[in-house]
């Protein structure tokens, strides 16, 4: 099953539900789109307005997508909202897709809602994107995070290009904040597109982080990958032209690049607080009434966003003695080149810090949990090798671990499958001859998030994998190690279907 893109079929589904109203938030990208969409949903909390929310793709189930107020729609106003949608569909013959079938069913949702506030995360384009049926009237801003090399097969084969695809999304005379590129042909490209268009192009505010205040920030632990280590947020400060001194605030999400999101983010509230912006009466009067600096700072410190360097702790049976051993596990999304690159990066970070403030580290295990989805052009190797990169201080001795895997096939995307667990052995071991691999030998089967659901079987190849984790590390007691979940967010997924049950039981 191919991916046909066009506006068509949301268009003609649209026009036979009730019309859109919600003041919205357009978000656009390729890499930070839920990052950006999560701060700003917080910061809105914080400032007292009531929120929708849509990111894709779902996490665990399709109803996660969709969130009223930060948190996911329950399964039943899902399923009542998603069955009037087709029943529409069907009684129309306007044969949406299935993304154009979720994202009409959370607009739906929204609207019945009468929320104050709809941030709304774009799929993988912006011009022929779904999300982009929503009206130029509801459309209060839009915002282009990092363009990066992704779905050339759909978008196009330059970063330019893709770059004006997403960026078409653009409304005349709303504000577009341009986020931090790494392409130098990203912004030319875009500010050529909006300006034809007719929106106000405007760069992101600059993030920067600053040193930890004890005084005001309280005590900062010390990095150690014990099983129960979670790190320190970022102290970060930035200057916003809506509010009379710098803005202080602690960074929950890891990462430098949260920096350039955060950035983002805050470029869509200071456009909102500019005595010039575009927004619908009676939303404007309560944007300079209800934001304040102190609810900004509040809502980036309360955001948060699973599966992007997530720490998590996961009890796994062992062989030892000890019955089960408690497993450090980092998962992340990254699933392309550019953000394989900033998961090594935040990686490196990590594990320099540890050297640098406890004398006594010096033997560091990573195990690596990894599938990937085949993607052609994107190449697996392309990937995979920034993981086996890192940049780390002479004193540190570091042993790293494979685990290879294939992830559950996520509903509604027949079209999307795992590389092969000894397919990604081999390119591994051309990129990393000497690390220690595993690779799951368990026959290759449909199973998709329906059918999981259904069985409650989690990933039984990801089940293995954690065991082999928590053997070795078992095995190696008392040395700081840590379980590393990355190479697609769907693989992620399982880890947190896995969670759940642990949790439930």
């Amino acid at each position: 099953m191919s991916i046909d893109l066009s506006l068509d079929r949301i268009r003609a589904l649209q026009s036979h539900l009730p019309p859109y109203t919600r003041p919205t938030c357009h978000v656009v990208g390729t890499n930070g789109k839920g990052s950006v969409s999560a701060y700003l949903t917080s910061i809105f909390r914080a400032s007292a307005f009531t929120t929708g929310r849509f990111n894709s793709p779902h996490l665990i189930s399709p109803h996660d997508s969709i969130l009223l107020d930060d948190e996911p729609v329950s399964p039943s106003l899902y399923t009542s909202a998603r069955a009037r949608v087709e029943s529409v569909d069907r009684q129309n013959s306007c044969r949406a897709s299935s993304f154009e079938l979720l994202t009409a069913t959370a607009l739906y949702i929204f609207e019945q809602a009468r929320v104050d506030v709809v941030v709304l995360e774009a799929g993988m384009g912006g011009r022929l994107d779904a999300t982009n049926i929503v009206p130029d009237s509801s459309i209060v801003a839009s915002a282009l995070t990092a363009v990066d090399l992704d779905h050339q097969a759909f978008l196009g084969s330059t970063s330019a290009a893709i770059a004006r695809e997403k960026a078409a999304a653009a409304r005349p005379g709303r504000p577009f904040i341009l986020g931090p590129q790494t392409h130098a042909e990203v912004e030319p490209a875009v500010r050529e597109l909006v300006a034809g268009i007719g929106a106000a192009l405007l760069p992101a505010p600059v993030v920067k982080p600053r040193p930890w205040d004890d005084a005001t920030d309280g005590p900062r632990e010390p990095p150690a990958l014990t099983p129960r280590f979670r790190p320190s947020p970022q102290p970060v400060e930035v200057r916003l032209s809506c509010f009379d001194t710098p803005l202080r605030a602690l960074l929950p999400l890891h990462g430098q690049h949260q920096l350039a999101n955060l950035g983002t983010a805050l470029g869509v509230v200071e456009a909102l607080l500019a005595p010039s912006a575009a927004v619908p009466h009676d939303f404007a009067s309560r944007i300079h009434s209800q934001i304040t600096p102190e609810s900004v700072s509040r809502g980036i410190r309360e955001t948060s966003w699973p599966g992007r360097l997530s720490f998590h702790t996961i009890s796994i049976p062992v062989e030892s003695s000890r019955g089960k051993s408690d497993l450090l596990v980092l998962a992340d999304g990254a699933h392309n080149p550019a953000s394989a690159d900033t998961l090594s990066a935040y990686l490196s970070s990590l594990l320099s810090s540890l050297d640098a403030t406890s004398m006594g580290v010096r033997e560091v295990t990573v195990t690596y949990i990894l599938a990937l989805s085949h993607s052609p052009p994107k190449s697996p190797a392309d990937t995979l090798r920034p993981l086996f990169s890192l940049s780390l201080p002479d004193g540190l001795a570091i042993k790293q671990r494979t685990a290879l895997v294939r992830f559950t096939s996520p509903e509604g995307m027949p079209w999307v499958h795992p590389v092969p667990p000894q397919e990604m052995r081999e390119i591994v071991e051309r990129l990393c001859p000497a690390v220690e691999t595993w690779a799951s030998t368990i026959s290759n089967t449909s199973t998709s998030a329906t059918d999981q659901d259904l069985t409650g079987t989690p990933n039984p190849e990801l089940v293995q994998a954690l065991a082999w984790a928590a053997e070795q590390s078992a095995n190696e007691e008392g040395k700081d190690s840590i379980a590393v979940i990355a190479g697609s967010l769907y693989l992620v997924a399982d880890f947190y279907r896995i969670l759940r049950e642990q949790k439930a039981s």
